[in-house]
């Protein structure tokens, strides 16, 4: 488990996968990518044969980068970091914040592991694997990513509140570019974890994310909302922005996008918006109006931790 260790020892992270599962799920992937490798080898000798020895030469130059080399950077982007090895052994290629990968992360991981798997059998990445303590190759490291294990128990899962109604669209304009990754994560562990933490702790652990997202963002958080509110509320206006830009890029791709296909990560996976927790509720202050001015004020709501600004 890698992330944050709170005041209660409480660790707040994903699970790394181990070298293991990581070693077959690449084992799995050679066979099946060597194998259409040889197979279109021997169709291009075939078809080939009648060509001078400098054309031959170029096509398997061509054959061997776009099969060993693109074929597996194409797959990680279209699946989000689930090749077919990694699907068999329950793994995932994810971003340092937990959120799914992208091209360029692909593009740096299959650039690097011509050299980590190809070139030397996989004994480099299974060296920097063994000597890194989150189990990452050097193709990791240099795409800013990390292989964890996607398959866990139910009873372990945790539901992470969503940002308060009464927030909703207040971010909006706020420029996100200068978070890093670890502070993402953070964040989004924080969430996932705060009401198994001690109220104490768990407040000053919200105060100090907070600040250090106000300092990377560099617009002071409104006043008179708690810090856990404000975590949430940014944290969902990011994740609508990766849901836009992923429905933006479908629709680049397809054209059109068809009915009860969101563009957004599936549910239960690393860096998907995780469902919202039943027992946190945010809710919305109420203006009475001058109709109902007279009635009798209703008690006030359990408190749940989050309480809109006064």
């Amino acid at each position: 488990m890698s992330g944050v260790v709170t005041g209660d020892a409480v660790v707040l992270g994903l699970q790394p996968a181990k070298l293991p599962s990581r070693a077959l799920a690449l084992a799995i992937d050679l066979v099946v990518v060597w194998g259409a490798y040889l197979l279109i080898s021997i169709a291009l000798a075939i078809a080939t044969a009648s060509l001078d020895q400098a054309a031959v030469m170029a096509v398997s130059i061509a054959t061997f980068l776009l099969v060993l080399v693109g074929a597996p950077i194409a797959v990680e982007t279209l699946s989000h970091g689930r090749s077919l090895g990694k699907m068999a052994c329950g793994l995932r290629v994810v971003r340092d914040d937990g959120g799914p990968i992208r091209f360029r992360h692909a593009l740096v991981r299959g650039a690097m592991g011509v050299v980590e798997i190809l070139m030397t059998f996989g004994v480099v990445a299974c060296i920097a694997s063994l000597v890194s303590a989150r189990g990452r190759r050097i193709g990791d490291v240099f795409a800013g990513t990390l292989v964890v294990r996607e398959r866990v128990p139910v009873a372990h899962a945790v539901l992470m509140p969503v940002a308060p109604p009464w927030l909703a669209g207040r971010f909006a304009e706020l420029d996100l570019s200068g978070v890093p990754d670890e502070l993402w994560l953070a964040i989004r562990q924080y969430l996932a974890r705060m009401r198994q933490l001690d109220a104490e702790v768990s407040r000053s652990l919200a105060e100090r994310l907070a600040g250090e997202l106000v300092a990377r963002t560099g617009a002071p958080a409104p006043v008179g909302v708690s810090a856990p509110a404000f975590l949430a509320a940014v944290v969902g206006e990011r994740q609508a922005r990766d849901a836009r830009r992923a429905q933006a890029a479908a629709v680049g791709a397809s054209g059109s996008v068809g009915p009860g296909h969101g563009a957004g990560p599936r549910p239960g996976v690393p860096g998907a918006p995780v469902r919202s927790a039943g027992p946190v509720s945010f809710p919305q202050p109420v203006v009475p109006s001058e109709a109902s001015a007279a009635a009798p004020t209703p008690p006030p709501p359990p408190a749940t931790g989050f309480a809109p600004p006064a």
